[in-house]
């Protein structure tokens, strides 16, 4: 027996007499005569060790205080139950029950759970710093926006909490106002955070609503923000779900947490069908949108999953992340460029994938203008056709191609390059029983190469923010969405098809940034915003739907089916032999030859005067 269990087992003996001695003093209105005193001291020798043995069976010992709860009540009670029906049968056995007031039997019990339990709840809540805790005045007071079933739970968590010391609850229900979460109080609704927060002194405010629509998460940011106030937020709704995180685990509030983007729903049995056990391949496993497909790929179990990359180092950390978090699944890492047919088809009859998930691309479209156009043409249309002619090679049931907004009425090389690469997958279509799904979307917070991780060094670095335009707006969707929204049109695809997925509303880049700004704790005042003017191949807003082009429904309500012209054999043939030339042409007459095989391509004119100058 440890040193605690054994000064808790001399507490419960001690309680147990106090209980006993109480119950005879009660029964004698505190005036024991003689005669009872020596049966009360005669029979509490047998009382004891009965009462210490019953604790023992229901493992009073094992628990610990500073954790006490209501199982512990619960085992207390059990324990003092059991002894309550031992005690008359052993003082019957020894002939001292006649000796024994009824009453006192009765009493004992009930005050010795009171003394047991009361005992653990006041050192459980001493030790959480309720009561008697000079600790807790020197916490940093913060405030929580929401009372209902989040709050509570992270008030338990916060329990002790060596750094906070919730000092009100904020909500917009008038029915809460006033009363009591865990001892804290309902002060009033959102909108008074700024007059609450200098009546406590508080600097940080916690928004504990998972469940809230983006739209409250939202106003409650700003109006914390406008009172000068840090934010912080509590995991999101699914995450609490999965258990992959605790309620405690506070965290900066991020644009995913105010996108209003609502939870992907899965057709899970279509995709365990689409994965579980099967060899899977995905190119550009090391850029954001290819790793995050590998991470969620894992999740259903494929028995291998072939990482195909160019960049060693992005292969390399790849690796060591799913060493670390997925030692059972087998993984290829596969290093080459999806133009080089040679090496790609080395890889499909090696490893025979059942699946190919096209995330390979060239995709930041200033760079692609101009000195890299004929690259990226070259590697997102030619790296898309080898990487299809080797799966049909190959015999692949499904190819998913990774496209992008930015295909429809291109107005530069990127985009443009992105639907050359959808008609190439339809034109094999319509030869091959490899089934060619297409899905577009838009822009994807913290993406590589995206505004986000730009704006984010801006305001670390003290900068002013640049935005191209005031007017200039994006959709936008998290990484985790969009591979999802990915996998789901591979199973659901059945071959030609170019799904659309619903982006939403479309976000000014300027409120973007004005709320990146607030969430890193400044104001505009102190982090400006620079607008800088459109770059080459830039447009004012992306579409997702070209002029020519109708949708059909599909039963996922966040994706459609464009349905898009197609090209014959002759067409591809020609796109091939063109992209199969050995001189780079210049860019003018590149973009000359993309209007030619693509006629809705239509190149800023500052794009070729740019060109020009250079």
């Amino acid at each position: 027996m440890s040193v605690r269990s054994f000064l808790v087992m001399l507490h419960d003996a001690a309680a147990a007499t106090l209980a006993w001695c109480l119950a005879y003093l009660l029964r004698f209105n505190f005036d024991i005569p003689d005669y009872w005193v020596r049966g009360m001291l005669v029979t509490m020798l047998l009382v004891l060790p009965i009462e210490i043995t019953s604790f023992w069976i229901y493992g009073l010992y094992r628990g610990m205080w500073r954790f006490a709860s209501l199982p512990d009540l619960k085992r207390i009670l059990f324990a003092v139950g059991l002894s309550s029906l031992a005690v008359p049968t052993v003082l019957f056995m020894y002939d001292r029950l006649s000796e024994t007031p009824r009453a006192v039997l009765v009493l004992s019990p009930i005050f010795l759970v009171f003394l047991m339990g009361g005992s653990r709840f006041l050192y459980r809540s001493f030790k959480d710093g309720h009561i008697l805790s000079f600790r807790s005045l020197e916490l940093s007071p913060v405030l929580v926006m929401g009372a209902g079933s989040a709050a509570s739970m992270l008030l338990k968590d916060l329990a002790g909490n060596p750094t906070w010391r919730v000092v009100g609850l904020l909500d917009d229900d008038v029915k809460k106002k006033g009363c009591q979460i865990c001892g804290v109080t309902v002060l009033g609704p959102l909108s008074d955070v700024g007059k609450c927060a200098r009546r406590f002194d508080a600097s940080q405010v916690i928004i504990a609503m998972p469940s809230a629509s983006a739209g409250t998460r939202r106003l409650a940011m700003e109006l914390a923000s406008d009172a000068g106030l840090s934010v912080l937020t509590v995991p999101s709704f699914d995450d609490l779900l999965s258990g992959k995180v605790s309620i405690s685990q506070i965290r900066r509030v991020e644009l995913d947490d105010l996108l209003g983007r609502e939870p992907v729903s899965l057709d899970i049995g279509g995709l365990h069908g689409l994965l579980r056990g099967k060899a899977v391949l995905v190119t550009g496993a090391g850029g954001s949108i290819g790793s995050e497909l590998c991470r969620q790929i894992a999740f259903f179990e494929p028995c291998r999953l072939i990482m195909f990359e160019e960049n060693e180092f992005a292969l390399y950390k790849l690796e060591q992340e799913f060493n670390e978090c997925y030692p059972s699944l087998q993984i290829v890492c596969a290093l080459g460029d999806v133009k080089d047919s040679v090496r790609v088809g080395h890889v499909m009859r090696s490893f025979l994938p059942n699946s190919v998930f096209h995330a390979a691309a060239y995709k930041h479209v200033p760079m692609l203008e101009t000195v890299n156009a004929w690259e990226a043409v070259r590697n997102n249309v030619l790296g898309t056709y080898t990487i299809a002619v080797a799966s049909i090679a190959a015999k692949v049931e499904k190819f998913v191609l990774i496209s992008t907004d930015k295909a429809v009425n291109p107005t530069n090389v990127m985009g443009t390059s992105k639907r050359l690469a959808e008609m190439v997958c339809q034109t094999l279509q319509q030869q091959s029983k490899t089934r060619f799904t297409m899905v577009r979307f838009g822009n994807v917070l913290g993406s590589n190469g995206s505004v986000i991780p730009k704006f984010r060094e801006q305001i670390a670095q003290g900068k002013p923010i640049t935005v191209t335009h005031p007017e200039i707006i994006r959709y936008f969707m998290s990484i985790t969405e969009a591979a999802q929204l990915v996998l789901q049109a591979g199973v659901m695809g059945q071959g030609g098809e170019i799904f659309v997925m619903d982006m939403g509303k479309p976000i000014k880049i300027v409120d973007l940034a004005k709320d990146m700004i607030r969430l890193s704790g400044f104001h505009e005042d102190e982090i400006k915003i620079e607008f800088t003017g459109l770059r080459p191949g830039e447009k004012l807003y992306e579409e997702l739907l070209a002029d020519d082009e109708l949708t059909e429904r599909t039963p996922h309500p966040k994706l459609r089916i464009a349905k898009a012209r197609t090209m014959d054999q002759d067409w591809m043939d020609g796109l091939l032999s063109w992209l199969g030339q050995p001189i780079e042409p210049e860019y003018q007459s590149l973009c000359e030859a993309l209007q030619y095989w693509l006629p809705e391509y239509k190149p800023a004119s500052d794009n070729l005067n740019l060109n020009r100058e250079a």
